[in-house]
Protein backbone atom coordinates (compact mmCIF):
# COMPACT_ATOMS: atom_id res chain seq x y z
CA UNK A 1 0.00 0.00 0.00
CA UNK A 2 1.30 3.43 -0.98
CA UNK A 3 -0.11 6.58 0.64
CA UNK A 4 0.90 10.22 0.20
CA UNK A 5 0.57 12.67 3.09
CA UNK A 6 -0.07 15.86 1.14
CA UNK A 7 0.26 18.22 4.12
CA UNK A 8 2.49 17.79 7.18
CA UNK A 9 4.65 20.21 9.17
CA UNK A 10 7.10 17.60 10.44
CA UNK A 11 10.00 20.05 10.21
CA UNK A 12 8.66 21.92 13.27
CA UNK A 13 10.29 21.76 16.71
CA UNK A 14 7.50 19.37 17.80
CA UNK A 15 9.46 16.64 15.99
CA UNK A 16 13.02 17.69 16.86
CA UNK A 17 13.64 14.83 19.29
CA UNK A 18 12.24 11.88 17.31
CA UNK A 19 12.17 12.91 13.65
CA UNK A 20 13.90 9.72 12.54
CA UNK A 21 11.39 7.55 14.39
CA UNK A 22 8.51 9.54 12.91
CA UNK A 23 9.86 8.91 9.41
CA UNK A 24 10.34 5.21 10.17
CA UNK A 25 6.78 4.85 11.47
CA UNK A 26 5.50 6.63 8.38
CA UNK A 27 7.27 4.10 6.16
CA UNK A 28 5.88 1.20 8.18
CA UNK A 29 2.35 2.65 7.76
CA UNK A 30 2.76 2.85 3.98
CA UNK A 31 3.37 6.61 3.80
CA UNK A 32 6.00 6.83 1.09
CA UNK A 33 5.89 10.56 0.35
CA UNK A 34 5.24 13.56 2.61
CA UNK A 35 4.62 17.08 1.29
CA UNK A 36 5.77 20.00 3.42
CA UNK A 37 3.84 23.30 3.34
CA UNK A 38 5.81 26.38 4.34
CA UNK A 39 4.56 28.86 6.97
CA UNK A 40 6.81 31.94 7.04
CA UNK A 41 10.42 33.04 6.53
CA UNK A 42 11.58 31.33 9.72
CA UNK A 43 10.25 27.91 8.67
CA UNK A 44 12.11 27.83 5.34
CA UNK A 45 15.42 26.75 6.88
CA UNK A 46 13.77 24.08 9.05
CA UNK A 47 11.96 22.74 5.98
CA UNK A 48 15.11 22.79 3.85
CA UNK A 49 17.04 20.86 6.49
CA UNK A 50 14.47 18.07 6.41
CA UNK A 51 14.48 17.96 2.60
CA UNK A 52 18.27 17.54 2.61
CA UNK A 53 18.00 14.79 5.21
CA UNK A 54 15.27 12.84 3.39
CA UNK A 55 15.58 13.63 -0.33
CA UNK A 56 12.67 12.39 -2.46
CA UNK A 57 10.78 11.29 0.68
CA UNK A 58 9.77 14.80 1.72
CA UNK A 59 8.98 17.49 -0.84
CA UNK A 60 8.70 21.22 -0.06
CA UNK A 61 6.23 23.96 -0.96
CA UNK A 62 6.74 27.71 -0.73
CA UNK A 63 4.19 30.15 0.63
CA UNK A 64 3.16 32.53 3.40
CA UNK A 65 0.50 31.19 5.77
CA UNK A 66 -2.41 33.64 6.19
CA UNK A 67 -1.86 33.76 9.95
CA UNK A 68 1.69 34.96 9.23
CA UNK A 69 0.52 37.84 7.02
CA UNK A 70 1.44 41.09 8.78
CA UNK A 71 2.36 44.66 7.85
CA UNK A 72 5.71 43.45 6.44
CA UNK A 73 4.10 40.80 4.21
CA UNK A 74 5.46 42.34 1.02
CA UNK A 75 9.03 41.95 2.29
CA UNK A 76 8.35 38.35 3.28
CA UNK A 77 6.84 37.60 -0.13
CA UNK A 78 9.80 39.21 -1.88
CA UNK A 79 12.22 36.89 -0.06
CA UNK A 80 10.03 33.85 -0.73
CA UNK A 81 9.81 34.69 -4.42
CA UNK A 82 13.61 34.85 -4.50
CA UNK A 83 13.68 31.30 -3.09
CA UNK A 84 11.27 30.18 -5.79
CA UNK A 85 13.13 31.88 -8.62
CA UNK A 86 16.48 30.46 -7.48
CA UNK A 87 15.26 26.86 -7.75
CA UNK A 88 11.72 26.56 -9.17
CA UNK A 89 12.06 22.81 -9.77
CA UNK A 90 12.55 22.21 -6.05
CA UNK A 91 9.00 23.09 -4.98
CA UNK A 92 5.89 21.00 -5.64
CA UNK A 93 3.35 23.74 -4.86
CA UNK A 94 2.66 27.27 -3.68
CA UNK A 95 1.50 26.84 -0.12
CA UNK A 96 0.33 27.07 2.52
CA UNK A 97 -1.56 30.18 1.48
CA UNK A 98 -5.11 31.40 1.98
CA UNK A 99 -7.44 33.28 4.32
CA UNK A 100 -8.09 32.90 8.05
CA UNK A 101 -10.76 34.95 9.82
CA UNK A 102 -10.78 32.77 12.94
CA UNK A 103 -7.63 34.19 14.55
CA UNK A 104 -7.55 37.75 13.24
CA UNK A 105 -10.18 39.30 10.98
CA UNK A 106 -8.48 42.72 11.05
CA UNK A 107 -5.86 41.60 8.52
CA UNK A 108 -8.38 40.40 5.92
CA UNK A 109 -7.45 42.97 3.25
CA UNK A 110 -3.71 42.26 3.38
CA UNK A 111 -4.43 38.52 3.60
CA UNK A 112 -6.40 38.85 0.35
CA UNK A 113 -3.59 40.86 -1.23
CA UNK A 114 -0.97 38.29 -0.21
CA UNK A 115 -3.16 35.46 -1.46
CA UNK A 116 -3.65 37.13 -4.83
CA UNK A 117 0.07 37.66 -5.27
CA UNK A 118 0.87 34.05 -4.43
CA UNK A 119 -1.84 32.67 -6.69
CA UNK A 120 -0.14 34.72 -9.37
CA UNK A 121 3.10 32.83 -8.65
CA UNK A 122 1.25 29.54 -9.05
CA UNK A 123 -0.04 30.64 -12.44
CA UNK A 124 3.35 31.99 -13.54
CA UNK A 125 5.27 28.89 -12.48
CA UNK A 126 2.53 26.41 -13.45
CA UNK A 127 2.45 25.02 -9.91
CA UNK A 128 -0.58 23.83 -7.92
CA UNK A 129 -1.61 25.82 -4.85
CA UNK A 130 -2.50 24.67 -1.32
CA UNK A 131 -5.17 26.72 0.43
CA UNK A 132 -5.74 27.21 4.15
CA UNK A 133 -9.26 28.56 4.69
CA UNK A 134 -10.87 29.05 8.08
CA UNK A 135 -14.21 30.82 8.41
CA UNK A 136 -13.54 32.63 5.12
CA UNK A 137 -14.94 30.54 2.26
CA UNK A 138 -17.07 33.35 0.80
CA UNK A 139 -14.09 35.70 0.82
CA UNK A 140 -11.85 32.99 -0.64
CA UNK A 141 -14.16 32.31 -3.56
CA UNK A 142 -14.34 36.06 -4.22
CA UNK A 143 -10.53 36.10 -4.61
CA UNK A 144 -10.72 33.07 -6.88
CA UNK A 145 -13.22 34.90 -9.10
CA UNK A 146 -10.74 37.72 -9.54
CA UNK A 147 -7.44 35.84 -9.77
CA UNK A 148 -7.72 32.21 -10.90
CA UNK A 149 -6.92 31.49 -14.53
CA UNK A 150 -8.15 28.52 -16.60
CA UNK A 151 -6.16 25.39 -15.91
CA UNK A 152 -4.96 26.36 -12.43
CA UNK A 153 -5.25 23.49 -9.92
CA UNK A 154 -5.19 23.39 -6.15
CA UNK A 155 -6.39 21.80 -2.95
CA UNK A 156 -8.50 23.12 -0.08
CA UNK A 157 -6.34 21.80 2.76
CA UNK A 158 -8.16 20.54 5.86
CA UNK A 159 -11.52 21.19 4.23
CA UNK A 160 -14.03 22.30 6.88
CA UNK A 161 -16.75 23.99 4.86
CA UNK A 162 -20.34 23.18 4.05
CA UNK A 163 -21.68 21.00 1.26
CA UNK A 164 -22.23 24.20 -0.74
CA UNK A 165 -18.58 25.17 -0.19
CA UNK A 166 -17.53 21.72 -1.36
CA UNK A 167 -19.65 22.03 -4.50
CA UNK A 168 -18.15 25.44 -5.29
CA UNK A 169 -14.66 24.01 -4.81
CA UNK A 170 -15.45 21.22 -7.25
CA UNK A 171 -16.65 23.81 -9.77
CA UNK A 172 -13.16 25.31 -9.56
CA UNK A 173 -11.78 21.80 -10.17
CA UNK A 174 -10.14 21.81 -6.74
CA UNK A 175 -9.30 18.80 -4.60
CA UNK A 176 -10.40 18.56 -0.97
CA UNK A 177 -7.69 17.74 1.55
CA UNK A 178 -9.10 15.37 4.16
CA UNK A 179 -7.40 14.62 7.47
CA UNK A 180 -8.14 13.53 11.01
CA UNK A 181 -11.22 15.73 11.45
CA UNK A 182 -13.26 13.28 9.35
CA UNK A 183 -12.88 10.71 12.16
CA UNK A 184 -14.34 12.98 14.86
CA UNK A 185 -17.71 12.02 16.27
CA UNK A 186 -19.36 15.40 15.64
CA UNK A 187 -17.79 15.98 12.22
CA UNK A 188 -20.18 16.75 9.36
CA UNK A 189 -17.55 15.70 6.81
CA UNK A 190 -18.71 12.08 6.36
CA UNK A 191 -22.13 13.18 5.11
CA UNK A 192 -20.60 15.87 2.87
CA UNK A 193 -18.06 13.49 1.35
CA UNK A 194 -20.80 11.08 0.31
CA UNK A 195 -21.63 13.72 -2.30
CA UNK A 196 -18.00 14.36 -3.34
CA UNK A 197 -16.34 11.98 -5.82
CA UNK A 198 -13.31 10.14 -4.47
CA UNK A 199 -11.46 11.38 -7.56
CA UNK A 200 -11.39 14.84 -5.92
CA UNK A 201 -9.96 13.78 -2.54
CA UNK A 202 -6.38 13.82 -1.27
CA UNK A 203 -5.24 12.61 2.14
CA UNK A 204 -3.26 14.66 4.66
CA UNK A 205 -2.43 14.88 8.36
CA UNK A 206 -1.54 18.54 9.05
CA UNK A 207 0.88 17.04 11.59
CA UNK A 208 1.46 17.91 14.40
CA UNK A 209 -2.16 19.11 14.50
CA UNK A 210 -5.60 17.45 14.26
CA UNK A 211 -4.77 13.85 15.10
CA UNK A 212 -7.42 11.33 14.04
CA UNK A 213 -9.31 9.07 16.42
CA UNK A 214 -7.98 7.06 18.31
CA UNK A 215 -4.98 9.43 18.66
CA UNK A 216 -6.99 12.62 19.18
CA UNK A 217 -5.31 14.86 21.75
CA UNK A 218 -1.84 13.53 20.92
CA UNK A 219 0.73 15.00 18.55
CA UNK A 220 -0.24 14.04 15.02
CA UNK A 221 2.23 12.37 12.64
CA UNK A 222 2.08 10.91 9.10
CA UNK A 223 1.75 7.30 10.30
CA UNK A 224 -1.65 8.18 11.79
CA UNK A 225 -3.03 8.98 8.34
CA UNK A 226 -3.96 5.33 7.91
CA UNK A 227 -6.85 5.95 10.34
CA UNK A 228 -8.19 8.65 8.02
CA UNK A 229 -7.90 6.30 5.06
CA UNK A 230 -9.82 3.62 6.99
CA UNK A 231 -12.60 6.12 7.74
CA UNK A 232 -12.81 7.00 4.04
CA UNK A 233 -13.12 3.32 3.20
CA UNK A 234 -16.26 3.29 5.40
CA UNK A 235 -17.67 6.46 3.83
CA UNK A 236 -17.06 5.34 0.24
CA UNK A 237 -17.87 1.68 1.01
CA UNK A 238 -14.71 0.31 -0.58
CA UNK A 239 -11.47 -1.30 0.50
CA UNK A 240 -8.57 0.49 2.17
CA UNK A 241 -6.48 -0.47 -0.86
CA UNK A 242 -8.95 1.27 -3.18
CA UNK A 243 -8.78 4.44 -1.07
CA UNK A 244 -4.97 4.31 -1.09
CA UNK A 245 -4.79 3.77 -4.83
CA UNK A 246 -7.22 6.55 -5.77
CA UNK A 247 -5.98 9.21 -3.33
CA UNK A 248 -2.37 8.48 -4.30
CA UNK A 249 -3.27 8.82 -7.98
CA UNK A 250 -5.05 12.10 -7.18
CA UNK A 251 -2.01 13.49 -5.33
CA UNK A 252 0.35 12.42 -8.11
CA UNK A 253 -1.86 14.15 -10.66
CA UNK A 254 -2.23 17.38 -8.69
CA UNK A 255 1.38 17.73 -7.59
CA UNK A 256 2.93 16.18 -10.71
CA UNK A 257 4.79 13.57 -8.66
Amino acid sequence: MHLIDTHAHIYLDDFSEDQELVMRRATEAGIQTILLPNIDLHSIKQMDNLVVKYPNRVLPMMGLHPCSVAVDFENQLHQMKSELDANPQKFVAIGEIGLDLYWDATTLEIQKEALGIQLGWANQLQLPFVIHCREAYAELFDVFEQVLKPGMRGVLHCFSGTLEDAKRALEWNLFLGIGGVVTYKKSTLPDILKQVPLSQIVLETDAPYLSPVPFRGKRNEPAFMKETALKLSEIYECSLEAIAKQTTTNAQLLFKL
